[in-house]
């Protein structure tokens, strides 16, 4: 869970030059597996995880991004989906770039969506950011940080607004393209701009064709009403996985993996680690090879 971030600074859809950060701590790239593409042609494994990593502070709040870079190593992910990211954010994660660190401990490609993008706090510092992220061990055709509504926290009278901090990737996963997004829902007790955020997303993935993976943080639990809407197109990856929330003992299953029809679910679940105050979700999928 989120509060008390400052108010989000819109960046708009012309944040996708951010993939550029992409190749900055990638592994050598490697060339796409051989196979035929199309409906007959196999389908390709793919292990996807979801983690809110608390800023790389763990259930002692104590920052060791070591520890969230091992916990993460030790689930084997092919594409990860992060959750309160801080790039440069501040004292509590010692000004890190935490995209960037995850990304160059676990050899993988990275793209950061910030919802926050503050100037530094002097002359010489770096832009204070936080938001989330992908990691992918496979190449990255396309990224971007698309806007959901979303509702400030540091006015006493907040509106509802369109801001940044959803994010999307195109990967090639042998000759299969998934459109993986990572994202962090409104943590308040009233559900409205959850609401509008459910509604926001599955506008984006309208727009997009193909396999799609969408995995973060919800705020809420499967069956809340906000959420209904998600289902008509996605699927639950991870019904039976157990809870994340609190990580100790858990008593709410609020960070999910949702997938589009056609996508298969080998296997689910969450792992226990004091990474985080959240646990993370491991699903592993088989992703049909066609379309964009």
């Amino acid at each position: 869970m989120t509060h008390g971030f400052p108010r989000p600074v819109r960046t708009g859809r012309a944040a996708a030059v951010l993939a550029a950060v992409l190749l900055a701590t990638a592994a050598p790239a490697t060339a796409a597996g051989a196979g035929v593409t199309g409906s007959r042609a196999p389908a390709v494994p793919l292990r996807v995880v979801t983690y809110n990593i608390h800023a790389g502070a763990g259930q002692d709040q104590v920052f060791d991004l070591d520890r969230t870079a091992a916990a993460l190593r030790g689930l084997r992910a092919d594409v990860i989906g992060l959750q309160e990211v801080d790039v440069h954010w501040g004292a509590r994660s010692d000004f890190v770039d935490e995209a960037r660190a995850l990304a160059g401990k676990l050899r993988m490609r990275v793209f950061f969506a910030p919802i926050y993008d503050l100037e530094p706090p002097g002359p010489d510092g770096e832009r204070r950011r936080f938001g989330v992220a992908v990691l992918s061990r496979h190449p990255v055709l396309h990224a971007e940080n698309h806007e959901i509504t979303r509702l400030s926290t540091q006015t006493s009278e907040p509106v509802s607004a369109p801001a940044p901090g959803f994010a999307e990737v195109v990967v090639e996963v042998r000759g299969a393209r998934v459109h993986v997004y990572s994202t962090h829902l409104d943590y308040r007790a009233d559900p409205s701009v959850r609401a509008a955020q459910v509604a926001d997303m599955l506008a984006v993935l309208a727009g997009d064709r193909g396999p799609k993976v969408l995995v973060g943080d919800f705020n809420a639990e499967a069956g809340a009403p906000e959420l209904a809407p998600l289902w008509r197109t996605l699927r639950d990856a991870a019904p039976d996985g157990g809870g994340t929330y609190p990580a100790g003992e858990p008593v709410k299953r609020i960070d999910l993996v949702t997938v589009s029809p056609g996508i298969t679910v080998t296997g689910a679940r969450t792992v226990a680690t004091d990474a985080s105050d959240h646990r993370p979700v491991v699903t592993d999928l088989k992703v049909p090879r066609r379309g964009r």
